[in-house]
């Protein structure tokens, strides 16, 4: 990890509370721009696991599961203690971690927090937990999570599919994939190799998370920064209930983290 393990509790907890700074921006300051990612919910499809693209970023992050196995992990340790109390399984909590301090290493004035990461991956997935899924040590939904098609139908935007199916499984539309819910051309742009297995996988959540922390950040975004948070988050959706959703996911989250302290 780019990030030394020995500070990971230090870190974490000083940057959870980076979204309770934006207490008072309960509403967006500008209009935001275009949504990439529907927060409809999300039927599962039939797509094989498993689908990548070569990392734009490789290298980048440590493998959570690649870890040396003496001694404590701190970033381990830190994820079984919030799980509990946050209600975020501490599978999905490490992969949100790990982004925040690889993101905070390559870009450290776009002041990202874990509770943000999770905030959206509470929405778009349930921590890759949709439709009974079950998020396992590897990272990976125990079925994949595919969005509904992006057709043009009702409540949802028209995007012709960029794929092939490869990501998604629908040849004729695109499909938002994986627990952080990417579009097959948006992921193409940002896809990650957070997990140090040689490919950027949609469905494997240390890759989408590393991923959505690269993409939030974008643009020189500086997250501690309310307008910047709420353009980042209208990113992933153009919608003031979603932003507010996320919000006050990430707050509670960030909140909950600091009492354990």
């Amino acid at each position: 990890m780019l990030v030394r393990l020995g500070v990971v509790l230090l870190i974490l907890a000083m940057a959870g509370g980076g979204v309770l700074l934006l207490r008072v921006a309960t509403s967006p300051e500008a209009g935001p721009p275009r949504p990439e990612v529907p927060a409809d919910q999300v039927p599962v499809a039939d797509v094989e696991p498993g689908a990548v693209a070569p990392a734009t970023d490789p290298g980048a992050a440590a493998d959570p599961q690649a870890r040396p196995q003496a001694g404590v992990d701190p970033l381990r340790t830190w994820a079984d203690r919030l799980a509990d109390p946050t209600g975020v399984p501490a599978r999905a909590l490490m992969a949100y971690g790990n982004a925040e301090l690889v993101q905070r290493d390559a870009d450290p004035g776009c002041h990202l927090s874990w509770a943000t990461l999770a905030g959206i991956g509470r929405i778009e997935s349930n921590h890759g937990q949709y439709g009974g899924a079950v998020l396992g040590e590897d990272g990976r939904p125990s079925k994949p999570i595919v969005g509904v098609p992006l057709n043009g139908s009702s409540g949802v935007r028209s995007i012709s599919d960029t794929d092939g199916g490869r990501f998604d499984g629908d040849p004729a539309a695109d499909r938002a994939v994986g627990p952080m819910q990417f579009i097959p051309s948006t992921w193409r742009r940002w896809a990650s190799d957070a997990n140090l297995d040689g490919r950027g996988d949609p469905q494997q959540i240390d890759d989408a998370a590393l991923s959505a922390a690269r993409y939030l950040c974008a643009g020189d975004r500086d997250l501690a920064v309310p307008a910047d948070w709420w353009a980042a988050v209208f990113s992933y959706n153009n919608s003031v209930p979603y932003g507010q959703k996320v919000f006050g996911l990430a707050d509670g989250y960030a909140r909950t983290a600091l009492s354990q302290d």
